[in-house]
């Protein structure tokens, strides 16, 4: 019988491993199937390690990519448009889910409102995805950003967040939650 982490579908970051795809599109999009499919995963999950350790994953996961988001491609974004609408409604997103997981880092399954958490959670980011990948990249290549240093960036940033430390607090994460990283690390 696999144990709990086995059971986790191991997705690779290909992306940082030096995969073909580069651009800081493909990069967000890559992370947007990923976390999608954690999402997918906690659904079927049964048992509260496994739930666990796919919210904890999950949360790791959306703190690191609203991180790259927020501190290199919303402001190189916001730089060369005029986007602030679209941007802010987006930086409003960032900040409802930061709560909403800060809340799930806080909790055990089997808590009150655990599962239906991560499900609102789940449902905030499949709307926020929708309005990047349909709005918001369009904008960004009409405004003929440079989609691979922005990429390298983004790389650079990811890589630099895979060993998050208690020192660790999300660029994008207001200071209040920024203990919210040291709490994950007890689930």
């Amino acid at each position: 019988m696999m144990s709990s982490s086995e059971q986790l579908t191991s997705a690779p970051t290909h992306l940082l491993a030096g995969f073909v795809a580069d651009d800081a599109i493909s990069i967000l999009r890559e992370d947007h199937r990923r976390i999608d499919g954690l999402f997918l995963q906690f659904d079927k999950a049964r048992g509260g390690e496994l739930k666990a350790e796919l919210a904890h994953r999950i949360c790791t996961e959306l703190l690191i990519h609203a991180d790259v988001e927020d501190g290199i491609f919303y402001p190189a974004l916001r730089e060369a448009m005029d986007v602030d609408d679209l941007m802010d409604e987006a930086d409003v997103e960032h900040a409802a889910a930061a709560h909403l997981i800060a809340e799930i880092m806080g909790m055990r399954p089997g808590a009150g409102h655990y599962d239906a958490k991560v499900k609102v959670l789940a449902s905030y980011v499949r709307h926020h995805v929708q309005e990047e990948q349909n709005r918001m990249f369009s904008k960004a290549r009409q405004a003929r950003l440079d989609m691979r240093a922005l990429g390298e960036q983004i790389l650079l940033r990811k890589k630099e967040l895979q060993g998050l430390s208690s020192h660790y607090r999300p660029l994008g994460v207001p200071p209040v939650l920024s203990g919210v990283l040291q709490m994950a690390s007890v689930l």
